[in-house]
């Protein structure tokens, strides 16, 4: 069990101070650009030297950074990729001669994690996963099992991409971007292989006690492979452990994102559903990126704590009542795959 108390992003929508989420900002050609605050807490000097994945991350974790002493976990499946390009460009630009050390720094993956550290003097738990579509999955795995060890501590687990020009032209020849100009509001209307790219950050603050908590993860399961029988075989393990108590999901968050070829793994655990729960989807919010489904969890703890669900989001279903459980569903590329389940916390004993 963990508890989220907590939680900050910067996506492309505006959810980052007071999110409004009932207003669906537009793509531009095909990409879905993170909205940039004005980054008050970072000093100008540190901030100009900063590629955008550091950017927006440590934007969004710095308001959540209370306690010197807490862990950090980040997941990221490609971190700082547009300055390790810049660095690599720059020894062929100055034939191995000088070369500005700034893009090498900032290119690491675990370049936010440990500029997190350096920046709010924090010297304590730090360390980054990058597995691809699961990378944010593993650093909430990570999370779960190092409050079991610290049952006192808190610890700072986030999601972080951005939109690197070298892996979105990677990704555009292999068919994973749609080059036409399809707006994200007709995203799901389109027919066809593909989706829009995105990025964001979502960091949030957990601890293994639910004393103040505003959410909490009741259950989570990773697993790869493209077999739809595993999905269903996974959702219904998930559902039946001991804990979940065959809990009702009132709502389950898609991370369907336009491409034909996904559908089928969707429609699977949209079928599965019971007849009142209420289907929603984000990845016209957001766009496709490896650690979209951190904006997921993010939309997930707001959703649990405002109950507004716009309408721009829902598929359907109504919800007729409060919503008290949230299933997420979330596959990279129809191999990589997550569930996680959000509830309202219990009050604390």
């Amino acid at each position: 069990m963990l508890y989220f108390h907590d939680y900050s992003c910067i996506s492309p929508q505006p959810t980052y101070g007071n999110p409004v989420l009932g207003q669906l900002l537009a793509s531009q050609e095909s990409k879905l650009f993170a909205r940039e605050p004005a980054y008050s807490g970072i000093p100008p000097g540190i901030l100009r030297r900063m590629g955008k994945a550091v950017r927006i991350a440590i934007g969004a974790a710095l308001p959540l950074m209370k306690d010197p002493a807490m862990g950090i976990i980040i997941g990221t499946a490609n971190g700082g990729m547009e300055d390790c390009i810049k660095f690599l460009d720059q020894i062929i630009e100055y034939q191995e001669g000088m070369l500005t050390p700034g893009n090498f720094v900032q290119s690491t993956t675990n370049a936010i994690a440990a500029q997190l550290g350096l920046i709010s003097k924090n010297k304590g738990y730090n360390i980054t996963h990058v597995h691809r579509g699961l990378s944010f999955e593993n650093a909430l795995l990570d999370a779960i099992m190092i409050t079991r060890e610290n049952p006192a501590g808190h610890y700072l687990v986030g999601g972080v991409d951005e939109i690197s020009s070298y892996d979105y032209n990677i990704e555009c020849l292999a068919g994973w971007y749609r080059s036409h100009g399809i707006g994200n509001e007709h995203l799901y209307q389109w027919e066809g292989t593909g989706s829009l790219a995105g990025e964001g950050a979502s960091m949030f603050r957990v601890s293994a006690s639910p004393a103040g908590a505003r959410a909490q993860l009741t259950g989570i399961r990773i697993f790869q492979g493209e077999d739809l029988t595993r999905v269903e075989d996974e959702l219904s393990g998930l559902l039946a452990e001991p804990g979940m108590n065959g809990q009702h999901i009132d709502l389950l968050l898609s991370g369907e994102n336009g491409d034909a070829r996904m559908l089928p793994f969707y429609n699977t655990v949209e079928k599965f559903m019971q007849r009142d729960t209420a289907i929603a989807r984000f990845k016209h919010m957001t766009g496709e990126f490896a650690t979209a489904s951190a904006v997921a969890a993010w939309l997930a703890c707001h959703l649990l704590e405002k109950q507004e669900l716009p309408d721009h989001m829902l598929k359907k279903g109504l919800v007729g009542k409060e919503i008290e459980n949230i299933l997420v569903y979330n596959t990279f590329k129809g191999r990589q795959h997550s569930f996680m389940q959000f509830s309202k916390p219990l009050p604390a004993i």
